[in-house]
């Protein structure tokens, strides 16, 4: 977006009662933000639930120099502000109701990003800490993007976790993206930015207060196609998480743990309600890859299909092209299948054969002694 019109996006955002309902109001019906700044009053009051206290902020806002001093900070730390009308602004944020009008982006946002979310404790155990790691290791060499709010604990396992594994992180903060908080997270934050990206709707200089953080967690959901919870105690944070990510109708995950530890019962609560009890990757991907659109799937199944996992499926098993006797059908099903667990879903995406055709090949190949079948309608090479 232009620099000239960005500023009124800023302004707008500046004028106390506008909230983030209202901005959307007012833009859909004018236009845009420099729209509503030159509108008349009378015409800025009778848009729906404006009203003429708002309207009479609106013409009467006259701080430009903070506007320009956002925007002078945003250059400096090389920001970039997204809009909601910019391609760059994530999809599935759009779907929630009082969505912000525009996010402070330090990195970028992939527009395709698969995200998974990965929140938890502050006062993380051993055990949590290692779980989230290896879990979102995983996530990222399968190609998921792990979202999470960069706290202490097990939001910052489950960064450092997707950088391990090479992959795709984005942190949501509670703050001015100027403001580091936990300040030791400093490098933290410069890594996500170079690998993936910091977000924020809260303008420069605004600290971590405890009001920000479940606006905070609105956008860690919205922008999240599941939510994964490592470790939450009954009055955890991470559960207002995923009460906001049920309401926007996303997948629920909870990783299960001591049951002598308080710092379980609200994972156990969570399972207990329904949500999806996870143990491995392939248990959340099970779940996310069905609601992926089909540009997404094979986005997905690239990733999946990585130069490491190739190599590996040299080394491990032969190729399909080796077995004798095989259909067309089932050599393509049988490519898709190495010594890395792969799911059915997975399996009807990438060769584009009907789901029964799939499922009887698989079933074949299981006599046959080619594949193993594991639970989740996991599938793998038989050695």
């Amino acid at each position: 977006m232009k620099h000239h019109n960005l500023r009124y996006w800023i302004a707008l955002k500046f004028v106390d009662g506008v909230g983030n309902v209202g901005f959307k109001t007012l833009v859909d019906a004018l236009g845009s933000p420099q729209n509503v700044f030159q509108e008349n009053i009378n015409t800025l009051r009778m848009v729906p639930g404006i009203g003429e206290k708002t309207a009479d902020r609106i013409k009467a806002f006259n701080d430009w120099e903070k506007v320009e001093r956002e925007m002078e900070t945003a250059h400096k730390m090389n920001v970039s502000i997204a809009t909601f009308q910019d391609p760059q602004y994530p999809k599935a944020l759009l779907n929630i109701y009082d969505f912000p009008p525009f996010l402070y982006v330090k990195g970028i946002l992939g527009e395709n990003d698969i995200n998974v979310a990965v929140v938890g404790s502050r006062a993380a155990s051993t055990y949590g800490k290692f779980s989230t790691e290896r879990l979102c290791r995983e996530l990222a060499m399968h190609g998921i993007t792990v979202v999470s709010g960069m706290a202490r604990g097990i939001d910052s396992a489950a960064h450092r976790g997707a950088l391990a594994g090479k992959g795709r992180t984005i942190a949501v903060l509670g703050s001015g993206l100027d403001v580091v908080y936990p300040p030791e997270n400093e490098k933290l934050f410069l890594e996500i930015a170079a690998h993936g990206a910091v977000i924020t709707d809260f303008p420069f200089s605004t600290p971590p207060h405890g009001p920000n953080f479940p606006a905070r967690n609105r956008i860690i959901s919205g922008i999240s196609h599941g939510v994964v919870v490592v470790e939450a105690g009954e009055k955890s944070g991470s559960l207002i998480t995923a009460r906001l990510a049920l309401e926007q109708g996303r997948e629920v995950f909870a990783v299960p743990g001591s049951i002598d530890t308080a710092g379980s019962r609200g994972t156990h609560k969570l399972i207990k309600q329904g949500a999806k009890l996870i143990e491995n990757v392939y248990d959340v991907l099970d779940e996310i890859l069905p609601q992926l659109d089909r540009e997404l799937q094979v986005k997905f199944l690239q990733a999946k299909n990585s130069p490491q996992d190739n190599a590996a499926q040299e080394k491990g098993t032969p190729a399909a092209a080796e077995v004798s006797g095989l259909s067309d059908a089932e050599t393509s099903v049988l490519k898709q299948v190495s010594s890395k667990p792969v799911n059915v879903d997975s399996i009807i995406v990438s060769t584009g054969l009907k789901a029964n055709d799939v499922l009887s090949i698989l079933l074949n190949m299981e006599l046959q002694g080619l594949v193993r079948q594991l639970p989740g309608k996991i599938f793998v090479r038989k050695e």
